[in-house]
């Protein structure tokens, strides 16, 4: 099994954005959850790093 690292999470919510911008019109109910999801777990990381 590959590790998922901040960088794939990064892309991911990249490119969620992306494809929500792209078509703002459409149900994107669950890609923005994901997207609340990615930030969390991006941010809890930063926060970790400055304080390591």
């Amino acid at each position: 099994m590959d590790s998922v690292t901040i960088d794939d999470r990064k892309k991911e919510l990249r490119t969620l954005l992306d494809l929500i911008q792209t078509s703002p019109s459409r149900d994107w109910t669950d890609e923005r959850a994901r997207v609340v999801v990615l930030q969390r777990m991006i941010a809890a990381d930063e926060a970790h790093k400055t304080h390591a």
